[in-house]
């Protein structure tokens, strides 16, 4: 409750001074805005389009396409992600190749795929999926990869001197011990893949849904700061919701369980 309590307190004092320099208390004798409404507009303007369009509807229904699009583009990267970092793991030829290749691409950014999805794909769903993709599969093969090789070898050789096999020691042994590696992988992978499809979405029109970055790609094009902030403040709890609700709180449990977190 404390570490909340400083947690708001520093976001309310963030806002209240934006409140006070954008001139959203001039009517107390407080100075006029330093800034023209276009360049930073005062947070009760951000917060009336805020409001207005989630009464509407529209804030909801971009939020659900663009969820859509990052959950089955983000599901499809685990399920590649995590066999192939197993295997970089296992076999030394697929971590000299396939390991360095998701070495190196995972520092490209992920807007890069941006112009190769819009000629390969055109302006659908699919560029979208592949920039999602792309983003998310990168870091959660690393980090697969990692967490396999950091498994202390004793376990693997007390599960053999028990009877099980290569593939039972792989699946029920080397990849449940290092599951806190997989689970930081996962996290990381989310993180990407939000960023890739905010990315995306500016970039590429889709006539069969407008998503959040959609939104935000207009209000820049119509000059409507205030929508920009807005998009952005959206963006930001979608992120901070995501690791708190589901990420932190596993990723926590596992390194107890494990043994692997600070005492």
């Amino acid at each position: 409750m404390k570490r909340l309590t400083n947690s708001v307190c520093f976001f309310a004092l963030l806002i209240l001074a934006w409140a006070i320099l954008t001139g959203d208390f001039a009517f107390l004798g407080m100075p006029e805005s330093l800034w023209s409404p276009y360049v930073l507009p005062p947070p009760s303007t951000v917060a009336q389009y805020l409001w207005d369009n989630t009464a509407n509807g529209k804030i909801p229904l971009s939020m659900l396409i663009t969820l859509r699009r990052l959950l089955i583009g983000y599901l499809i990267g685990l399920i590649l992600g995590v066999p192939l970092g197993m295997l970089a793991a296992r076999f030394r030829c697929v971590n000299d190749t396939l390991g360095m290749l998701a070495l190196g691409l995972q520092a490209l950014p992920s807007v890069c795929w941006v112009p190769l999805a819009c000629i390969w794909f055109g302006q659908t769903e699919a560029a979208l999926l592949f920039v999602v993709i792309m983003g998310t599969l990168w870091s959660v093969l690393l980090s697969t990869q990692n967490g396999m090789k950091n498994v202390p070898p004793i376990y693997a050789r007390a599960a053999r001197t028990m009877g099980s096999g290569p593939l039972h020691t792989l699946i029920f042994v080397t990849l449940p011990a290092s599951a806190p590696f997989v689970v930081s992988g996962m996290k990381q992978g989310w993180a990407f893949a939000w960023r890739s499809l905010m990315a995306a979405e500016i970039y590429v029109s889709v006539v069969s849904g407008f998503g959040i970055g959609q939104y935000l790609h207009y209000g820049r094009e119509l000059q409507r700061m205030y929508q920009v902030i807005g998009v952005m403040f959206i963006i930001i709890a979608v992120g901070l919701l995501a690791d708190k609700i589901l990420f932190s709180p596993a990723e926590a449990w596992l390194h107890r369980r494990w043994g692997t977190g600070k005492e």
